[in-house]
């Protein structure tokens, strides 16, 4: 693995820390408090905002899938809106991308029709899954995925527990995940083009897109 975030990515997560990831607020980059059992991220209502819209279901783990070194950590997380719970661990045998956001994370906003674009190019050749992180307001997340053209699947972190295996400093961070669980590589930070997503994608997994 090489799990390798340059100085540039670690500037990034700075500023993201300084300026504010919070939609609309100034400040430190804190997390809003972890979801209570009452927001929940699946109810009847949330369950038909995902099918509305056109989230896919979540990925299958793969049968007697044992966690690898240097791989992602052993954590199940819910899909957003109902559906399998997801180990993370156990995802195998296709090239994967896993975006860290929130709904309250602004620049999450401005990248997320980008991920979207790559999840359409890219077919079966790679999954793309998006980890709702700690995020009080999952209908907004929901919200927010349907204007911004976002169908890959979605869970829901709402404890934070990907924090401290994945070492996140602030959102968005997306990691790449080769098709044997292994991460090649985290970005913190927004992408800011197609053509940058694009060729990390294929630089650090393979896949050309």
């Amino acid at each position: 693995m090489s799990r390798r975030t340059s100085v540039a990515s670690v500037l990034t997560a700075a500023g993201l820390m300084v300026s504010g990831c919070a939609a609309g607020t100034s400040g430190a980059a804190t997390s809003p408090a972890p979801v209570t059992s009452a927001l929940a991220p699946s109810s009847p209502d949330l369950a038909a905002a995902r099918r509305d819209a056109g989230i896919e279901p979540c990925p299958r783990e793969s049968l007697n899938a044992a966690p690898v070194s240097q791989g992602l950590p052993q954590v199940t997380l819910p899909c957003l809106g109902g559906g399998r719970d997801v180990t993370l661990a156990a995802l195998r045998g296709t090239p994967m991308l896993v975006n860290m956001w929130a709904s309250w994370c602004a620049p999450c906003r401005q990248e997320l029709p980008l991920l979207a674009q790559l999840h359409r190019r890219a077919g079966s050749r790679l999954v793309v899954l998006g980890v709702d992180f700690q995020d009080p307001k999952p209908a907004a997340a929901l919200r927010l995925a349907a204007v911004t053209g976002v169908t890959y699947p979605l869970v829901a972190d709402t404890q934070g527990q990907l924090r401290v295996p994945l070492h996140l400093t602030g959102l968005p961070t997306t990691v790449f995940v080769a098709a044997d669980g292994h991460v090649e590589y985290t970005n913190v930070g927004r992408f800011t083009s197609y053509s940058e997503l694009a060729k990390l994608v294929r630089d650090h997994l393979g896949v050309s897109l």
